[in-house]
């Protein structure tokens, strides 16, 4: 006969129906083993006295269901998704199936039919694994660099983002830095404290945050941001990851640091951003002497600076290009800059020039580098409306910006009653009712017309 297959429920009958055909269990004793009635253990003994074992087996196993679908109404619903609901879902292929073609199926169906034609993958296939990256063999050779925007120092102050470098063939935390939001010149501020402390990395290896990348590149733009473009001015390499796990050493040091630096902070009772910044020293060497490696090479990458320490100003700014009008005067973030007129500016007339803005507000107006003199013509404070484009990691730091101006521009006033307006002044004495002084003047006056009548 061969090898016969049976569940765990088949073979615990079997055992039990052997233990009554043989006298040594009774009936009902087997009825509530398993859970039948009198009538049910005897129609299964007999067929297990006929047949044996086997006899106890499912009549129906290895059989087709009655109730499977025709192989041809598999294949319309196949046709009509891959024609129509190519990249559907099963469970949105179902329900246009059942409401645009009369096709009523249960969404598991049609996930099996997708799944088994290469229309759709499971969830476990299309999990993308992510394998671990050696680290670069050389101190200096990759900087990872990211902000974490968090409660740094809890309920006692407001949340800020902490940017942090760290070194990929070591973990030593190269530059922390407390800011109030990612930005291009919080950025500057921190890459040139690093370059004075180590000296110019290979390459930084940050995300995709617009400040390194700029998202949708056209005909009209470079493509390269202005963080990228002062990098490159310093021959420094910048390298967008794709995923969070790339750049892992700096995700994982920012969950350390979410842990061990805000409890340090409460500790000695920090809550602003400059005690912060103060504290970030020390508390800097004390995680590199914990959990710095060595590198795979002694060799250090780090290269001296190209340019004059005192002409990084000039590299950490932003840069663009106005168009210079006939009256000697462009355009730059809302504002009117007007040249002074000169042998030098009267060329100019029609061309671009460059406009430097510093950290500081500064604006610098330059022609082939040589910086020409100019003033704020017409100028008007510039303010965050409703309609301005803002990111999610600069959301916090504009609602303030917001908050600080609306109580600037519009200071609560006290509401004026009609009588102080008049100019009426209180007696502290009631001037409504029966005693009020209007009321006994009227009260004499009565009396005088009186007594002149008598």
């Amino acid at each position: 006969m061969g090898w016969v297959i049976m569940s765990k429920r088949e073979l615990n009958r079997v055992e039990v129906l052997a233990q009554v055909d043989d006298g040594r269990l009774s009936v009902d004793s087997a009825a509530s083993m398993l859970s039948l009635t009198r009538r049910q253990i005897f129609r299964l003994l007999k067929r297990y006295r006929q047949d044996g074992a086997s006899a106890v087996r499912h009549k129906a196993r290895g059989k087709p269901p009655n109730n499977r679908i025709h192989h041809a109404k598999r294949d319309y619903a196949l046709s009509l998704i891959k024609e129509s609901y190519a990249d559907f879902g099963p469970t949105l292929a179902a329900e246009m199936l059942a409401e645009h073609h009369g096709f009523k199926v249960s969404r598991e169906t049609v996930r099996k039919w997708m799944t088994e034609d290469g229309l759709w993958l499971s969830r476990k296939q299309r999990r993308q694994i992510h394998q671990p990256r050696l680290r670069r063999e050389c101190f200096g050779e990759l900087i990872q660099i990211d902000g974490s925007d968090h409660r740094w120092f809890e309920d006692r102050g407001d949340p800020c983002t902490l940017l942090v470098f760290i070194d990929d063939a070591t973990s030593t935390l190269m530059e922390l830095r407390f800011v109030t939001s990612e930005s291009t010149f919080s950025y500057f501020e921190a890459v040139e404290s690093y370059l004075h402390k180590h000296g110019r990395p290979v390459a930084f290896y940050s995300d995709k945050h617009t400040v390194f990348r700029v998202p949708k590149p056209n005909e009209h733009t470079t493509g390269m941001t202005q963080f990228g473009r002062a990098l490159a001015e310093l021959n420094i390499e910048i390298i967008c990851a794709n995923s969070s796990q790339a750049k892992g050493r700096v995700e994982r040091a920012n969950r350390t640091l979410q842990d061990r630096l805000v409890k340090e902070l409460r500790l000695v009772g920090i809550s602003n951003i400059e005690d912060g910044n103060a504290f970030l020293a020390g508390f800097a060497k004390r995680y590199n002497a914990k959990f710095a490696k060595a590198p795979a090479k002694p060799d250090n990458l780090h290269r001296a600076l190209n340019i004059e320490p005192d002409r990084l100003s000039e590299v950490f700014c932003l840069r663009d290009k106005r168009y210079v009008g006939k009256d000697l005067t462009l355009k730059y973030d809302r504002k009117r800059i007007r040249l002074e007129v000169n042998d030098l500016t009267r060329g100019l007339v029609g061309k671009y020039v460059d406009v430097y803005e510093m950290a500081d507000g500064r604006v610098q107006v330059r022609a082939k580098g040589i910086a020409l003199p100019c003033s704020i013509f017409d100028p008007h404070q510039q303010r965050v409306t409703h309609a301005a484009i803002t990111e999610n990691k600069h959301l916090s730091a504009v609602l303030a910006h917001i908050k600080e101006e609306q109580e600037k521009s519009a200071p609560p006033t006290k509401v004026r009653p009609s009588s102080d307006k008049n100019g009426h002044k209180k007696t502290g004495r009631r001037n409504n009712g029966w005693n009020s002084l209007a009321a006994r003047r009227a009260k004499e006056t009565r009396k005088a017309s009186q007594g002149c009548d008598i």
